[in-house]
């Protein structure tokens, strides 16, 4: 979709066949070549955000990215993808579809090169013509399978540029070729030939070796690693789906005094809807008849559902918690909060750096210099007189050895086993990427809505006046709230049916809108509600429950006034209660060297009230701030040369999650708050954010050391395959002691323990 603003305008561009962060440079150096254009391009979510002057059409744009070897296109207008997703089609199959040819190729890999390296690998399985067998299974992995490698890699050399495709592909077409020419030239297809077990350190000239398993072993490794990478990566827009979904899809309009169901994308501002108890308000208006009580958490974080009446601005997606409202639209579309919101976090996300992955950060520097060897030898050897063949077996063991097959495994393996053992802890990691940003948190941005608290309403305390028992209010109280539907009422009941059992059923029962509630029950008139309720029935609280009841406000909690028979009997205390594990949560993250700063949208004698029962000081409180500002506090904090993690669970928390630089969702929590963070704590415990921090860390520990060894043994051997000297049998030993160590190395994680434990 195409915007523009004062004279400049904005498209965003999906774009595909990039394979690594260097492709997204590549893409976003071009585009920014031409005059008058600024873009963005991410890796991770396959955009390119791109601002041109009007001289400049989206079809040159898309030209551009062409010709860089890529492919562009302008994402589909939101109205068709709610139309996808309402039909139960669309972003599944489409993902579906993307990924059925990978995983044809990674299937067809596995089959075929299984058998190949356990006969190269095994003399007990080399029969008399087991090479001509390796040869017909190897063929269609190196060509089909590793068609995607060959292909970026042609792309990379008419680009000047060479990554991890760089490496793959030379190093198994090198090890293919070479094994035809020994095959059909050489003396390796001789019947009978084998690889014996000689760990010796010899010139030979490579006509009977072939590195069959090397080629079919790399790719499908490989393979597998990418597959995994790109089913994770379809989920980038995930958020904003999540998002867009979040809000009614029908409503009742009322037209001519006649209600009339139809399309929330029908509504028109200035339209009259109705909106039940329990229903979700269809878009942003204003009450103009009735009166209830809003949950409005999902959006403004805010704990206590908000009273609404005529007049009242109410926002789209909330909940109607009471009673029935008539709303007049006031903005729809994409003027909405909510798509407002959606906006928020796809500029977040898009804004966001793309991570340069481990590998293609070391191929940058090791691919150049094993290929600058590789003719280095090549020519060394043809210039020393030893002929051909030697020259051409010292070059080609020089890609083949730098080709190692371990580094296929180092990420997925440590990355399976790390996201296995944390979803047995209920930590989800969602990709590498996130990895390398828990290393660098020094700050974590906790809200307090659903994440320090439960995020349901609560009875906390009673407090009685002189000669009143709490049962009698408990169960008198307790009844009363049980027939009203607000989320207080209900926090109440429940609080009171868990301390005194069975509640009795009231003999009257009437909701006084805005005040409270009052009835019958075992024959006692009474009343439950604000302070204001019980004077109009010219009732005063006596100076304890007043006293009460100040301290209960000045905590940021809800007092509630209980009186039957003439007399005010008790103030209960309602609040979102702090979740039992939230202090030791709190003080294990600072164990781990990060700040902890509280963040919501309730008032600051609320924020400050939980702050202080958690073990977070009052300076490090942000209260009554909106979803905007959330994502600005952590930008601010960012600009202060902080690296910020941000916790949350709401849909309010969605863009700061995305901003932040790495997100941690509640999975307690929304799916636009699940999507938008980089972790998932599926557990909906503050302790398992301490957990996650520490097992992402421990697990990028593990990957960077299997990178380092994945390279190590191979460095170690260049010098041998320079030298004429690398025996294939030793070139076949290090490769399989390299993934053997690699995955030894990455099951270390299983035995990965929760602090408590």
């Amino acid at each position: 979709m195409t915007t523009t603003t004062s004279g400049a305008a904005e498209v965003e561009l999906a774009i595909g066949g990039m394979t690594c962060a260097s492709c997204a440079a590549r893409i976003e150096k071009k585009l920014n070549r031409l005059d008058g254009v600024e873009a963005t391009v991410n890796y991770a979510t396959e955009k390119a955000k791109v601002t041109f002057r009007e001289d400049v059409t989206v079809s040159d744009l898309i030209a551009t990215v062409e010709a860089t070897g890529y492919t562009a296109r302008e994402p589909r207008p939101e109205t068709a993808r709610s139309d996808d997703s309402a039909s139960g089609e669309g972003s599944a199959q489409e993902e579906s579809d993307e990924l059925r040819p990978m995983r044809q190729r990674l299937t067809a890999a596995v089959a075929l090169a299984v058998p190949v390296i356990a006969m190269a690998m095994a003399p007990a399985l080399q029969f008399e013509y087991w090479q001509w067998l390796s040869l017909t299974l190897a063929a269609p992995v190196v060509t089909y399978a590793a068609w995607p490698f060959h292909k970026a890699a042609w792309t990379n050399a008419k680009h000047g540029a060479a990554t991890m495709d760089t490496l793959i592909s030379v190093g198994t077409s090198a090890a293919f070729l070479w094994s035809l020419w020994a095959l059909f030239f050489g003396t390796a297809g001789t019947p009978g030939m084998t690889h014996p077990f000689e760990l010796t350190i010899a010139r030979t000239d490579g006509a009977g070796n072939i590195y069959l398993e090397a080629a079919a072993g790399v790719t499908a490794f490989i393979l597998a690693g990418r597959y995994f990478e790109a089913r994770s990566k379809r989920k980038a827009g995930a958020a904003l789906k999540a998002l867009l979904e979040l809000g009614a899809k029908e409503v009742t309009v009322v037209r001519d005094g006649r209600e009339e169901l139809i399309a929330v994308g029908e509504l028109k501002v200035g339209d009259r809807f109705l909106v039940r108890p329990g229903e979700k308000i269809a878009t942003d208006g204003v009450v103009v008849e009735g009166s209830s009580a809003v949950d409005a958490s999902m959006l403004t974080g805010e704990s206590v559902p908000v009273e609404v009446g005529t007049g009242d601005a109410v926002t789209g997606a909330t909940l109607n918690a009471g009673g029935r409202l008539v709303v007049e639209a006031t903005r729809v579309g994409a003027d909405t909060q909510l798509a407002r919101m959606a906006k928020l976090v796809e500029d977040a996300q898009n804004g966001k750096a793309a991570a340069q992955r481990l590998a293609d950060r070391i191929s940058a520097v090791f691919v150049p210099v094993v290929i600058a060897l590789a003719l280095g030898t090549l020519g060394f050897w043809l210039g020393s007189g030893a002929g051909l063949t030697a020259a051409f077996t010292a070059a080609v063991a020089v890609l083949i050895i730098a080709c190692p097959c371990a580094l296929g495994l180092a990420t997925p393996t440590a990355l399976m086993v790390g996201t296995g053992r944390g979803a047995q802890l209920g930590i989800l990691i969602k990709g590498p990427e996130v990895l390398e940003t828990t290393r660098k948190i020094d700050t974590i941005v906790l809200d307090k809505t659903g994440t320090v608290t439960t995020g349901k309403m609560t009875l906390l305390a009673v407090h009685t006046a002189d000669g009143t028992g709490e049962d009698d209010v408990l169960r008198l109280a307790g009844a009363l709230e049980h027939s009203s539907e607000h989320p207080i009422a209900q926090a109440v009941a429940s609080g009171a049916a868990a301390r005194v059992g069975t509640l009795p059923a009231p003999e009257d029962f009437a909701n006084i809108a805005g005040l409270g509630v009052q009835g019958i029950v075992e024959g006692r008139a009474v009343l439950v509600g604000r302070e204001k309720l019980l004077d109009e029935w010219a009732m005063s609280l006596p100076e304890e429950l007043r006293r009460a009841k100040a301290e209960a406000e000045a905590a940021g909690r809800t007092a509630i006034a209980v009186a039957w028979d003439g007399e005010a009997r008790a103030v209960l205390e309602v609040a979102d209660a702090v979740r039992e594990t939230s202090p030791e949560a709190i003080e294990r993250l600072r164990g781990l060297g990060l700040t902890p700063i509280l963040l919501t949208g309730d008032n600051k004698a609320v924020a400050e009230a939980v702050a202080a029962e958690v073990g977070i000081a009052p300076e490090h409180v942000i209260a009554e701030v909106m979803p905007q500002d959330k994502v600005d506090a952590v930008k601010r904090l960012q600009s202060e040369g902080r690296s910020v993690a941000m916790v949350g669970d709401g849909v309010n928390d969605a863009a700061a999650l995305a901003q932040a630089d790495l997100g941690l969702a509640m999975g307690t929590g929304t799916d636009a708050a699940i999507e938008a963070g980089d972790l998932t704590l599926v557990r909906g415990d503050l302790r398992a954010a301490a957990d996650a921090i520490r097992l992402s860390r421990r697990t990028l520990g593990t990957i960077k050391s299997n990178l380092f060894w994945a390279f190590a043994y191979n460095v170690a051997a260049l010098p041998l395959a320079a030298a004429g000297l690398l025996n294939p049998m030793i070139a076949g030993a290090a490769m399989a002691f390299s993934s053997v160590f690699v995955v030894g190395n990455s099951l270390r994680l299983r035995g990965f323990q929760p602090a408590d434990r």
